[in-house]
């Protein structure tokens, strides 16, 4: 949403939205000259000419709701941003239930390291961007197709990158038939002219896809007859180089700076998708050895009391056990995860599958469920997240009360991961 206010900004519109709390990124929107409400009242939509709305917003929202008693076009985030892309040659769209930012950002340090001056529209900002965001004068549109209440089935990619596919979202989807179904739809959009870049060892993943009529492009590591794929392979620290061999012939060698095994998956993901929009091998090579990560993505934050602390957005229990699992590879001594849940019904959902995740931790603190769009039923709580987990596991409470505990717990050599897609982040500058 902040990207596509700074893009209508940019293009000359006057530009207003609202927001629950005050961040860097709605500082930066204020700063840009686009005016934030900290509260959603129907008078903030006064004066304009449309809204641009998330789905993740509630039909009775008032500022919705007064918008349509005043005839105000409504214009959902989904068909805003397709619109945008349609004047662009080819539209990469990077979907998958994990990764999403992270292989979207790849693909941005590649392509402008080839200096093709590519429009980026990323969940997640990036230094060589400035922001989550980048406008460009080249033919290539590179974006993060979000799943989410099907919100991706707007977009209109070309090239249309399938990462992995997994339960998530529940209170939106309520079966893998029906996920599968929406990824089958999105990658249909491309049209017998377009590209699936598809995870050939996801099973989800080519369940999904097995009836897709345009051209299909696998990448993978232990499917071998995938037409891009990670060979060689050897780790340091965490970080991972390996070979990329195209339809077996060798292609480039990768050396990432950013760790886990999970990122060999979407760097060969970003390759697929910058060969197939005519990025040379050697570029590829460079960009994706130059990326550093992007906000948020075990971002490195600095060191305190002798204990090395990084940021992470992970949220699923996928991503926190493959996080950890990475973020192994660089503890000198303890590895603490401090862990805030998004959600009560993906926490309710998924919570035996939480209680397993934290098994590369040595510690594992929690603070409360950040609620994001819902209310607390009662029903599920970090406390019981925490007892579930086990000994290791301590519930801290508010964000205020898990950072003295962090404070109290953290010495030198320990590596601290804090982890989860609401306000966690805050925890840093408390302490």
């Amino acid at each position: 949403m902040s990207s596509l206010a700074h893009i209508s900004r940019k293009r000359g519109f006057i530009t207003g939205g609202s927001d629950r709390v005050r961040t860097a990124l709605t500082e930066r929107l204020e700063n840009s000259g686009i005016r934030i409400n900290y509260s959603h009242e129907k008078e903030n939509v006064h004066g304009y000419g449309a809204v641009v709305y998330t789905v993740a917003i509630s039909a009775d929202n008032p500022e919705y709701v007064e918008a349509q008693r005043l005839g105000i076009p409504c214009i959902s985030r989904a068909d805003f941003l397709g619109y945008v892309m349609t004047g662009y040659r080819r539209r990469i769209g990077v979907s998958g239930m994990h990764g999403k930012s992270t292989c979207t950002s790849m693909c941005a340090s590649v392509f402008i390291g080839a200096e093709a001056s590519p429009t980026v529209l990323s969940g997640a900002e990036l230094d060589i961007m400035g922001g989550a965001y980048t406008i460009g004068d080249g033919e290539d549109f590179i974006f993060e197709a979000c799943e989410y209440m099907d919100s991706f089935l707007d977009f209109n990619p070309t090239v249309a990158v399938v990462l992995n596919v997994e339960m998530d979202h529940v209170d939106y989807f309520h079966s893998m038939e029906q996920i599968r179904k929406s990824f089958y739809d999105y990658v249909s959009i491309t049209g017998e002219d377009g590209y699936a870049v598809a995870n050939a060892d996801d099973a989800e993943v080519s369940k999904a896809l097995a009836n897709y009529s345009g051209t299909l492009v696998t990448f993978g590591i232990e499917t071998e007859n995938c037409n891009f794929r990670a060979a060689n392979i050897v780790c340091g620290k965490g970080r991972y180089s390996f070979d990329v061999e195209k339809n077996g012939v060798f292609l480039c060698r990768i050396q990432l700076s950013v760790t886990g095994y999970h990122n060999v998956y979407n760097a060969l993901a970003c390759a697929a998708a910058a060969d197939l929009c005519g990025i040379s091998a050697e570029a590829i090579s460079k960009g994706l050895s130059a990326f550093r990560g992007a906000k948020r993505r075990m971002e490195y934050k600095g060191s305190f009391c002798g204990a090395e602390l990084y940021d992470d957005y992970g949220h699923h229990p996928t991503e926190v056990r493959t996080t950890l699992n990475g973020a192994e590879g660089l503890a000198e001594k303890r590895l603490i995860c401090v862990f805030q849940p998004h959600t009560y019904s993906r926490t309710k959902e998924l919570f035996g599958e939480f209680a397993a995740a934290f098994e590369a931790a040595d510690k594992v603190l929690l603070s409360d469920i950040y609620a994001a769009r819902e209310t607390d039923d009662g029903t599920v709580s970090s406390a019981m997240l925490a007892e579930a987990i086990g000994g290791k596991a301590v519930y801290c409470g508010t964000l205020t009360q898990t950072a003295e505990v962090l404070r109290r717990e953290m010495s030198a050599g320990d590596t601290v991961v804090v982890m989860g897609a609401g306000d966690i982040y805050k925890i840093f500058d408390m302490i």
